[in-house]
């Protein structure tokens, strides 16, 4: 049986060096991603692997030990991510690595571990159980520029992109503090009509100061207003749709549809392979539409936790609770309920 070893991965340089061998390795996975966490949170992050101390890496499942006073001490791969793929290849190993996690789960008395893979069938017999389903899609970038645009949806996607190109709409994208600010600035109004706290401005100014050229904030502007805004992230050959807000009073300009194609164009000339739109609950028909009128395919992600009687999505605060109280405070005072609320909720 083998031996279970953790790390550091922000001290350990080979966990770096190990993701650049890993084609499953996303930017959920890698050091920035999780320094942001850790800054703007307070989370620990921890990598259990079967290679001892001084070997270079051969697998590694990432988790972040989250403590709260409110959401209480767990164990997540990995907080505030659609998916962290498990970076094992050796099934028997997974299952050991697993037990050992589970085993520290009630040594250690957490609420939970709760494991987010691309592969679902490699946790089907790890004592796990399912709990949560979503939808995940990426819009392939094997076509060319052309040929994608002609296999968008004719009136919701390009009559929009077109709109956009009559109103004179500008477009600016970079990583400066004005950029962040037009961004929260919408995305509060976004938050507000989805009745959702928002995140802390610090994780987003983070982010930026982690991720560096990987990360770009994406502003359309019309007559010197920012109107729409979106956040993506780059690592490797996949360039990922994380964060998107918008103005309604200008949804007709059409600036959702003309940020979401430059960053189609822009991955193309990056030669990413795909743009990954993210997950979606099973149940949000809208934003589904949304993205399959882009031609992105649709596949499942399942979330697991364990112990079976403990539910992670039941541990999100209440979210109804929250949207009552979003629905009666001026959206002045939304950061301060964002940053009093998100870090319980990774």
């Amino acid at each position: 049986m083998a031996v279970i070893f953790s790390f550091d991965p922000l001290k350990d340089l080979r966990w770096a060096r190990f993701l650049g061998r890993r084609g499953d390795a996303s930017v959920f996975h890698t050091n920035p991603w999780i320094e942001a966490l850790r800054r703007t949170y307070g989370y620990e992050p921890v990598v259990y692997t079967s290679s001892s101390p001084g070997q270079e890496l051969r697998d590694g499942l990432l988790f972040c030990r989250i403590s709260t006073w409110l959401s209480g001490r767990r164990i997540v791969s990995v907080p505030f991510s659609d998916h962290a793929a498990v970076l094992v290849d050796n099934p028997e190993t997974l299952q050991q690595m697993l037990s050992s996690i589970k085993a520290k789960v009630v040594e250690k008395n957490y609420k939970y571990v709760e494991i987010r893979p691309v592969e679902q069938t490699a946790l089907n017999d790890s004592g796990l159980q399912r709990t949560a389903v979503f939808y995940w899609h990426r819009l392939l970038l094997d076509k060319s520029l052309e040929a994608l645009l002609k296999a968008f949806h004719k009136s919701c996607v390009q009559r929009r992109i077109t709109r956009a190109e009559r109103e004179g709409l500008v477009y600016t994208e970079g990583r400066t503090e004005e950029l962040i600010q037009q961004f929260y600035r919408l995305l509060l109004l976004t938050h507000r009509r989805h009745g959702i706290p928002p995140q802390p401005i610090s994780w987003f100014r983070n982010l930026v100061e982690c991720l560096r050229e990987n990360i770009n904030i994406r502003v359309a502007s019309k007559g010197g207003l920012a109107v729409a805004s979106m956040i993506t992230l780059t690592h490797k050959n996949s360039m990922v749709y994380k964060y998107g807000c918008s103005d309604t009073r200008h949804h007709n300009s059409g600036g959702v549809a003309f940020l979401m194609w430059r960053a189609i164009q822009d991955a193309k000339s990056r030669g990413a392979a795909e743009l990954d739109l993210g997950r979606t609950d099973c149940d949000n028909t809208g934003l589904i539409n949304f993205k399959e009128n882009w031609g992105a395919g649709r596949s499942t992600l399942s979330y697991f936790g364990y112990p079976s009687n403990r539910r992670p999505e039941s541990n999100r605060l209440g979210l109804k609770t929250a949207k009552k109280m979003i629905a009666k405070l001026p959206t002045a005072f939304l950061p301060i309920m964002g940053q009093l609320l998100y870090r319980h909720m990774g």
